[in-house]
């Protein structure tokens, strides 16, 4: 008897579990380690329900000013919910081997305020699972700062190359269109 009541909250502890699981968008499972801390990123609890704006990114690539329109975008939209998720890749040989040299860059040259990991693998069978995801939705980045605008249910509704700059006007259009989704 004693058995069946322990096995009762351990049926619903799984339980719980699973619908978290099912709440979570594919794109948001797993977590990513901090840029510069101690820290791992939740990605499903930090961002579940919430318009998102990915990019892939590197410190050396001409095309790092765009930082500087991706924190504005982010400090625009940030009372809305917009998140920004930066993720620093060497895939295209332009990014530090060094986190703090990262870290660096993005946090004291360009003032980012925004959500950055460890760099990452984007491309490919090694990419992380955010990337593969974000691949398999739309298409795997073709170089450094390639955007994804992410609808609050985890889909990807639309992605803009390295061109594009974040005060774009279809840019702008897509993340307000993210933005006025549904969870």
């Amino acid at each position: 008897m004693l058995m069946r009541w322990l096995a009762v909250p351990a049926l619903l502890f799984a339980f719980t579990g699973l619908a978290h699981a099912a709440e979570c968008p594919e794109l948001l499972q797993g977590s990513l380690p901090k840029l510069r801390a101690k820290e791992s990123i939740d990605l499903c609890q930090r961002f579940a329900g919430k318009p998102l704006v990915v990019v892939n990114t590197a410190s050396f690539c001409g095309f790092a000013p765009q930082f500087k329109g991706l924190e504005a975008l982010s400090q625009h939209y940030k009372g809305q919910g917009l998140e920004v998720i930066g993720v620093p890749s060497n895939d295209f040989k332009q990014e530090s081997k060094d986190g703090e040299e990262t870290a660096k860059v993005c946090y004291v040259n360009y003032g980012v305020t925004f959500t950055m990991t460890e760099p990452q693998k984007v491309r490919g069978d090694d990419a992380t699972h955010l990337f593969q995801v974000l691949a398999a939705q739309s298409s795997a980045p073709k170089w450094n700062f390639y955007k994804y605008v992410v609808d609050r249910k985890g889909k990807v509704i639309a992605n803009f190359s390295s061109l594009t700059k974040p005060d774009d006007p279809e840019f702008i259009g897509a993340v307000e269109k993210a933005l006025a989704s549904q969870p």
